[in-house]
């Protein structure tokens, strides 16, 4: 499994948000190294696949899985065109910002790709199957666009790893669902402080509670909000998930 790397660069008043991303960044891909190299199969259940019917995340540790490497799918998707193609007149900062969470997504992705095939020994009828996606209207050259679209897809991620933490039993797993949850919590924080930089929108009064909580739903409401982005395009159903 190829790492992304993921570099160091102060700029100003972002030195601090950078260093932040790039910890994350990297202590989820030593983490991930681990994990994905464990055969933990005999934890799985057996999903009966069937060729007639849209490919089914499956239930219990393999559900989990296939669910967020859906969703990984989709934001390592989403960056990779993001940083294809810069937005007008993206600044400095912004370019770099937007380069690390590509890579933190990118090795998210391939994280779960790695763990799904070490659980299934290798079996893809059993791992969600590579997803196409359609982004219809979404002008990537609109920073505001982006942005927004961004902020979305974190605050989703967030909400859907909080949602599903108490449906893993495999303990290696909700350690790094942990980890992952806390490096998407710093993605929407970041990209909120590009929206409105200089100020306390980065701890998002819209999503976290009067506890100091993030969200946390359910995986049906996270794929109908999905869903009801138009982005998947390849089909597929959740039947086993609350």
């Amino acid at each position: 499994m190829k790492k992304q790397s993921v570099k160091v660069h102060y700029a100003g008043g972002f030195k601090n948000r950078r260093q932040f991303l790039k910890i994350s960044g990297l202590t989820l891909a030593s983490a991930g190294v681990l994990a994905a190299c464990k055969d933990d199969n005999n934890d799985m259940p057996t999903p009966d696949p069937d060729p007639e019917t849209p490919f089914d995340l499956g239930e219990g540790d393999l559900g989990v899985l296939n669910y967020a490497y859906a969703l990984e799918q989709l934001e390592a998707d989403f960056y990779t065109k993001v940083v294809n193609s810069f937005y007008s007149g993206i600044s400095d900062d912004e370019k770099q910002v937007l380069t690390d969470l590509y890579n933190h997504e990118v090795n998210h992705r391939e994280f779960f790709k790695a763990a799904l095939t070490a659980a299934t020994s290798g079996d893809t009828d059993l791992i969600t199957p590579e997803l196409e996606f359609d982004y219809g209207g979404l002008d990537f050259s609109d920073r505001a666009q982006v942005l927004g679209t961004a902020k979305v897809l974190e605050d989703t991620g967030v909400a859907a790893y909080n949602g599903a933490g108490y449906l893993i039993t495999n303990a290696d797993y909700l350690l790094i669902a942990g980890k992952i949850v806390s490096v998407e919590a710093r993605h929407a924080s970041a990209i909120r402080s590009l929206l409105n930089p200089d100020s306390a929108d980065f701890s998002g009064d819209d999503v976290v509670d009067g506890n100091g909580l993030d969200q946390a739903l359910a995986p049906s409401v996270i794929l109908a909000a999905v869903a009801g982005t138009g982005f998947v395009k390849t089909e597929f159903t959740a039947n086993k998930l609350p």
